[in-house]
């Protein structure tokens, strides 16, 4: 049985928010758009239409002073920024998946079973082959790709 889940203002959001601890940072130069940190976490929410609160900017763990993205290539799970990756330990993906389940509490979004049971990473890269995950028009040319070899036949003659 579906149940109707009530939708938090942006006000009461960011009341809530205070009330549990997250430190609350003013984007410069936008109005009702807030970075959040918390456990060395961060995400970014801004202020819907009708007073109503979205997710700006996914969680993810900080690394320097930026929010990482969180990829998962099968064999281990990584933070990603735009100028480094490190492998992620068991406590980063705890404090991730801690921050995240508060901050689906504070915007009441509803928290699905499969994100429940631990940290959802942002992409899914398990094929080592560099670029296959792109699609087909946006791939790298392979050499063999690039080299177009004529086959030309012999002519066979009598000898």
């Amino acid at each position: 049985m579906a149940t109707k889940v009530e939708q938090r203002t942006y006000e009461d959001a960011v009341a809530w928010l205070r009330d549990h601890g997250f430190d609350l940072i003013e984007a410069p130069g936008m109005q009702g758009r807030i970075f959040l940190k918390k456990y060395n976490c961060s995400a970014a929410i801004e202020k819907s239409g009708d007073d109503g609160v979205k997710i700006f900017a996914y969680p993810g763990y900080l690394i320097g002073s930026e929010i990482s993205k969180l990829v998962n290539r099968g064999y281990q799970q990584f933070l990603k920024t735009a100028k480094t990756e490190v492998p992620a330990t068991a406590d980063h993906l705890k404090a991730l998946h801690q921050f995240a389940e508060e901050l689906k509490e504070a915007l009441a979004l509803p928290s699905l079973y499969n994100e429940s049971l631990g940290t959802v990473s942002e992409s899914y890269r398990y094929d080592r082959i560099k670029d296959r995950d792109e699609p087909a028009v946006e791939r790298p040319k392979r050499p063999w790709e690039k080299v177009k070899v004529k086959v030309v036949a012999a002519k066979k003659g009598r000898a």
